[in-house]
Order: structure tokens, then C-alpha cells, then sequence
């Protein structure tokens, strides 16, 4: 049995609140939802945990409070088999969220960062061995910068999720090996209109900003793969969705793994793509139970 890929994923975690409700409240309305959940979330968390099941050996970076929402997301990070040494505490809130799921799966969320704004880049040590450091836009830009740079130091791989979307240091986009949009995302990041988007264009164009791959997710459209000087365009499995709220996280998770692994990037790609369809496709109580063999056994059966 080869080992398991090293990854270090830093970046946020959150205590979510889910709120099914038959729509987005428009402002100053107050809707009746019909369940609650609380689960474990953060990009940074939610992608650790994927890339964890999909078969990386994965330490997590990040920051969580003092209070009780602290407790529960350390011992979620246990249970999904993710090394969490380098998570520190803060005095005061843990980051959380809350988010609302509508009737056909869409979404809509608001987040509080708490203590993932506390978080000391300078404290983190690279585990042995390390492939591939796997960062996203809910902590502090000059964090990732500086994880970026330690880890073009060290020789090793960066991928930027950069989700949700703010700007994107030069600097940092310099010392990305892949960065990773979805269409919203990539038309900010370019400064464009989302509709009407040419997602081709646009990866190449993201491209030519600094980061050695880009790839441009389409949700059920699928994908576009932009790496030297090269495009591929990806369709998305077809799948009955019961709701999409951490799609991304679990396609990029598994896209991580894979490629720390040393797949190629098309193969890492349908990798992830084949972990956001079962997990889009499964109730929120059944979404942990997802692994690398469900993983590849959802890919032969393509």
C-alpha cells in the first residue's frame, strides 16, 4: 500500500448553523423555516475533512475560540480523521455561519470569521513530507501570503481556492501552482460581468496573472482546466442533487488529495468532480460516509 499524500490545508472554521426554508427572506421579512441542523463547516475545515476521507493524511491550520463552538470543532476534525495540532485558540467567538437551504438544493449564506481573524501564520510548522498546501479566502490575505511563501521556500505545492471572493495579492497569485474559481469567483477576479462569462477565456486569462493551472468550476455545466498552455473541458456527472451547500468544498478536498497524491490535474479534476456528485447527492447526515473507495468506485462506473 503506497502512502497516503501529506497535505496541510489552513484556513477557517466555522460552526454552521443550516436553516431549510422555502426561500431567501427579502429585507425586513421574516420567514418560518422547517428544520435546523448545526454542523461542522469553514472552507479551510470542510475541505481538510474531504481531502481527510478522500485518502490524504491531512493537518489543519487554522484558529478557533474559547467558548463552547471551539470544543465541537476540534472534536469534528478528530472524527474525520484530520490532524489538527496546528490549530490554535483565541480568546473570544469561534467563526461560524448560517446558512439557509432552499427547496431545489440552492443556497444562500452569511459568515462571522470570530477567531479565524486571530489566526498566526509565524506558528505553523510544515508537517514531513508535505505535497501540497491548500488555502482559501476566509482568513486573512496576508496569512496566505505568507503560508505561500514558506511553502515556495520548502518546495512545496500551492492551491488557492480563492472563495469567497475578495482581491487576490499579485504577489500571491505569483506563487500559486493552482488556483481554483468558480464562475462568480473568476469574473470578480477579472474585473467582468458573471453573465455571459466565456469560462475558456477566463481561465486562460486567470492564467496569465501568475498561477501555474487554473481551473474554473461550472457547476452542473462541469469544468474548464487551463495548465501550460493547454485547455480541458470537463462535463459534470449527472446526479439527482438534494442540495449543493458544500459541493465546492468537497470537489476542491478531493481534487487536493488526488493531486498530492500524483495524479495529473485532469485526473485529480474528475477525481473531486465524482466526490461533489455523491456528495450533492446524499442527505447531510450520510455526507461523512463518503471515502476514496466510494469516490472511485462512482469514477469506473461513469
Amino acid at each position: 500500500m503506497r502512502p497516503k499524500p501529506v497535505l496541510l490545508c489552513a484556513g477557517s472554521l466555522h460552526h454552521d448553523v443550516i436553516v431549510d426554508a422555502p426561500g431567501l427572506p427579502r429585507a425586513d421579512q421574516t420567514m418560518v423555516g422547517s428544520a435546523v441542523r448545526y454542523a461542522f463547516g469553514g472552507k479551510g475545515g470542510n475541505q481538510a475533512a474531504a481531502a481527510a476521507r478522500a485518502g490524504a493524511e491531512v493537518h489543519m491550520a487554522g484558529a478557533v475560540g474559547s467558548d463552547d463552538a471551539a470544543m465541537l470543532l476540534r472534536s469534528a476534525l478528530d472524527m474525520a480523521g484530520v490532524r489538527r495540532s496546528a490549530v490554535q485558540t483565541h480568546p473570544g467567538p469561534s467563526g461560524m455561519s448560517v446558512a439557509i437551504s432552499l427547496p431545489d438544493g440552492a443556497y444562500g449564506a452569511v459568515i462571522v470569521s470570530g477567531a479565524n481573524l486571530l489566526f498566526r501564520p509565524e506558528a505553523v510548522l510544515f508537517p514531513k513530507d508535505c505535497a501540497a498546501l491548500l488555502l482559501q479566502s476566509e482568513i486573512p490575505e496576508a496569512a496566505n501570503l505568507a503560508l505561500a511563501r514558506q511553502a515556495r521556500a520548502a518546495g512545496v505545492r500551492v492551491i488557492l481556492n480563492a472563495a469567497p471572493a475578495r482581491a487576490v495579492a499579485p504577489d500571491l497569485l505569483a506563487l500559486t501552482d493552482l488556483l481554483v474559481v468558480n464562475r462568480g469567483e473568476a469574473a470578480d477576479l477579472l474585473g467582468r460581468a458573471e453573465t455571459g462569462l466565456d469560462a475558456t477565456r477566463a481561465a486562460e486569462d486567470l492564467g496569465k496573472q501568475g498561477p501555474r493551472a487554473v481551473i474554473v468550476t461550472l457547476g452542473g455545466d462541469g469544468l474548464v482546466i487551463a495548465e501550460a498552455g493547454q485547455l480541458a473541458l470537463q462535463s459534470a456527472n449527472r446526479v439527482k442533487v438534494v442540495s449543493t451547500h458544500g459541493a465546492g468544498d468537497a470537489f476542491i478536498g478531493a481534487l487536493a488529495a488526488e493531486w498530492a497524491g500524483g495524479a495529473s490535474l485532469v485526473a485529480a479534476a474528475a477525481f473531486g468532480q465524482a466526490a461533489a456528485g455523491l456528495h450533492v447527492s446524499l442527505p447531510l447526515d450520510q455526507r461523512p460516509t463518503i471515502d476514496a473507495a466510494m469516490i472511485r468506485a462512482t469514477l469506473a462506473g461513469a
